[in-house]
């Protein structure tokens, strides 16, 4: 924990004051709003990579059903989803300034404009945010882990072809879609590139942080419930 936190701690600060202290070349059509790409995309990162370890927990308790194992599933679930929504905000605020700026902020076009990319992403992130709605729905607590286990599996198994290769073959306005600059070399400059690595190891750090700090808190709720029940007085 204390790791995550101290490399969380050092590397997002490092991000912060280069991004906006550093004299980086410009990318085309971008301007200023380069500097997005460090917080941006580096939240999305976050959110796969948390997804990777909800997905990893989530099998472990179907081949032991151990609810410690379902509460680590379920805490990374929370996390990834908070970042892949800073993601998503993120993406919209870029998306304004940049593809929409000539409309007027009444316009619904102007925060939205349906690009395969936005929409993709916001499709698989209501599909994986119903994992939570499932958990909500089924009292008995061993039915609703083995449910909850298999739902998110299946939901972040999904999650890679809506939000990477459906955008990637639809083409669209978003970095990365046929015929737009995106992260080869001649797209940015090695300090960008650099930059951006820092950013990434930083978000995932502050999640995995995030992550571990919130599993601990959910140890002790649950210690503390059972105490407090009846069976825990009577024992």
């Amino acid at each position: 924990m204390r790791i995550a936190g101290l490399l969380a701690t050092l590397s997002l600060t490092a991000t912060v004051v280069l991004a906006f202290t550093v004299d980086l070349p410009r990318i085309a059509a971008l301007g200023w709003t380069d500097r997005n790409l460090f917080f941006h995309v580096p939240m999305w990162f976050a959110m796969y990579a948390l997804m990777g370890v909800s997905f990893f927990w989530s099998g472990a308790y179907l081949l032991k059903e151990a609810p410690d194992r379902d509460r680590r599933a379920r805490e990374a679930a929370i996390v990834a989803t908070f970042f892949g929504g800073l993601g998503l905000l993120t993406g919209i605020i870029w998306s304004r300034v940049t593809w929409a700026e000539a409309l007027p902020d009444t316009d619904p076009q102007a925060w939205w404009g349906w690009d395969p990319k936005q929409t993709f992403a916001l499709i698989a992130l209501l599909m994986y945010g119903a994992y939570f709605a499932l958990r909500g729905s089924v009292r008995e607590e061993a039915l609703r882990a083995r449910l909850a286990a298999v739902y998110n599996i299946i939901a972040t198994i999904l999650v890679i072809p809506l939000t990477f290769f459906l955008p990637r073959y639809l083409g669209g306005l978003h970095p990365g879609a046929e015929g737009t600059p995106a992260f080869r070399t001649e797209d940015i400059s090695p300090a960008h590139r650099g930059l951006f690595y820092l950013a990434v190891v930083g978000f995932i750090a502050l999640a995995v942080w995030i992550w571990q700090l919130r599993v601990r808190l959910a140890r002790i709720e649950a210690t503390l419930t059972t105490a407090q029940s009846p069976l825990g007085e009577a024992a």
